[in-house]
């Protein structure tokens, strides 16, 4: 089983971007996140031609987040996280896909910070971890996979001190990944390249695509039954060259 995640940066602006992804990867499961539009204008039919039935969660002005599968119509478990219900931003879908849990979700950017948005981002990053803690308890395959809006330490971003004020990079951003991951989840990518700089987003400013400065946002978090099974996994870069391109790469895992 092939798993993705893939932050597509408005979904219909970038639909030929996804669709030829689609055709080129293979991957059984997707997540996505960033699709910028309401739910009566997600791409559903053509995403049903190229193979893939759909959940999702849509929102016009920005968020929005969906599950694909060429493996079995998505059952949808949860389409927000539970412990605001004021939150109306469309950042978590959940969804039971052939035998497998999947969270696809979207993490609040923070910035500018300190403030409100970095003060909601915290928050939002709390209430992950209680659902994850969850999860975990109910002893199922779940994996967790989306954009964390997280660079978990100094090797998850190129070498430079201009982001040092950005929400991506403070210490109580990068100490919430952290326990979450020590309840018990496998970070797939750093599992398998421990040791290398690997990025999954690079800015549209400054030129920061052609010289590699870019950063690791986007994880495949595997609960412990999922991550016995981890096989492979890997960044598939070359989507970030082409025209109209997404700021992101995606991020797959293969499970044996």
């Amino acid at each position: 089983m092939k798993i993705a995640t893939y932050n597509i940066n408005n979904i219909n602006r970038r639909l030929p971007n996804l669709i030829g992804w689609l055709k080129r990867a293979k991957p059984d499961i997707v997540g996505l996140q960033e699709l910028k539009c309401a739910d009566a204008d997600f791409p559903a039919a053509a995403l049903g031609e190229a193979g893939y039935a759909a959940v999702w969660r849509g929102q016009k002005a920005g968020n929005g987040v969906a599950i694909l599968s060429r493996v079995g119509e998505p059952v949808t478990t949860r389409t927000a996280l539970p412990g605001e219900r004021k939150d109306m931003q469309s950042r978590y879908i959940e969804a039971a896909v052939n035998g497998v849990l999947i969270g696809c979700l979207y993490l609040p950017n923070g910035n500018p910070q300190p403030g409100p948005k970095f003060d909601y981002k915290l928050r939002w990053f709390r209430r992950l971890s209680a659902h994850a803690r969850k999860l975990l308890k109910a002893n199922v395959p779940v994996a967790l996979i989306g954009d964390y809006n997280v660079a978990p330490k100094d090797e998850d971003i190129y070498p430079t001190r201009s982001w040092d004020k950005d929400a991506l990079v403070q210490p109580e951003s990068r100490a919430a990944y952290a326990r979450l991951l020590k309840q018990g989840w496998t970070d797939a990518l750093r599992q398998t390249h421990p040791d290398q700089r690997i990025y999954t987003f690079w800015d549209y400013k400054r030129n920061r695509w052609a010289r590699d400065a870019g950063l690791r946002l986007d994880h495949v978090l595997l609960g412990p039954i999922l991550a016995t099974r981890l096989k492979a996994a890997g960044v598939d870069r070359a989507e970030r060259s082409r025209e109209g391109a997404s700021d992101h790469a995606p991020v797959w895992v293969e499970l044996k």
